[in-house]
C-alpha cells in the first residue's frame, strides 16, 4: 500500500463586513403614522406595563427584591416583577458590582431584550463601581457596556429610592418619541472586527509573557 500525504489544511477565510443597513430602523406603523393623542395614550400604555428583568448581582438585589415585595409592592406603579426572561423584559435593574468577567453577561442579555428598552443602574457599585472602583477587576459603571436611563445612588439604596428611580424613568417614558429614539442612531451594523472583539482579554500564554 502506499503512503499518502495528508493534505494541507486551507487557511481561514476572513469573514466580510456585513452591508450597512438601508434607510433608518423601521417602526411600526401606528409608531410612525399615528397622531399624537395616540401617541401619547401608546407612551401613557408603555409606562405603566413594565415587564423587569432584575440582574442582580450584589447585596443590592436584595434592596430590588425588598421593593417588590408587600410592604413597598412596585407593582402598584405599573411594574411586574421577574419576567421569565430578557426577550419579554421592557426595562433591566442592574443591582451589584459588575465585574469585567460579567459584564459581556451583562451587554448579552441586554441586547436579547426587545425594543423598546431601558435599563437602572440601581446602587453604586452598578453606578460607577462604588467602593471597589480601583479594584482590577471591577467594571467603572455598568454605562461603559450598555446605555443606562436612571441612576439610583446609594450603598446600598433603600427600596424607596428604586420607587423614586421607577417614578423618574416613567415620566422620561411619557415624554419620549419613538421616531427620534430610533431614527438619529447610526444605522450601519457593526463590522466584523468589532464583532470579534472582546470585552475581556484573553489570558496571555507563558510564551507571551516572557516575550
Amino acid at each position: 500500500m502506499g503512503v499518502t500525504s495528508r493534505p494541507n489544511p486551507e487557511p481561514p477565510v476572513s469573514l466580510p463586513d456585513p452591508t450597512p443597513l438601508p434607510g433608518p430602523k423601521k417602526l411600526g406603523v401606528l409608531s410612525r403614522l399615528a397622531p399624537e393623542p395616540m401617541k401619547v395614550v401608546l407612551n401613557w400604555g408603555r409606562r405603566y406595563s413594565l415587564w423587569v428583568f432584575n440582574f442582580g448581582l450584589a447585596c443590592c438585589a436584595i434592596e430590588f427584591i425588598a421593593a417588590s415585595m408587600a410592604r413597598h409592592d412596585f407593582i402598584r406603579l405599573g411594574v411586574i416583577p421577574f419576567a421569565p426572561g430578557p426577550r419579554q423584559a421592557d426595562l433591566m435593574v442592574v443591582s451589584g458590582t459588575v465585574t469585567d468577567k460579567m459584564a459581556p453577561a451583562v451587554k448579552r442579555l441586554y441586547e436579547q431584550m426587545p425594543e423598546p428598552k431601558y435599563v437602572i443602574s440601581f446602587g453604586a457599585c452598578s453606578n460607577c463601581g462604588g467602593p471597589y472602583w480601583d479594584s482590577y477587576s471591577v467594571t467603572k459603571g455598568v454605562d461603559q457596556i450598555i446605555p443606562v436611563d436612571v441612576y439610583v445612588p446609594g450603598c446600598p439604596p433603600r427600596p424607596e429610592a428604586l420607587l423614586q428611580g421607577i417614578l423618574k424613568l416613567q415620566e422620561k417614558i411619557a415624554r419620549e418619541s419613538l421616531a427620534e429614539r430610533y431614527t438619529t442612531e447610526d444605522t450601519a451594523r457593526p463590522s466584523a472586527a468589532a464583532l470579534r472583539s472582546g470585552l475581556v482579554a484573553a489570558p496571555k500564554t507563558p510564551g507571551e509573557e516572557r516575550t
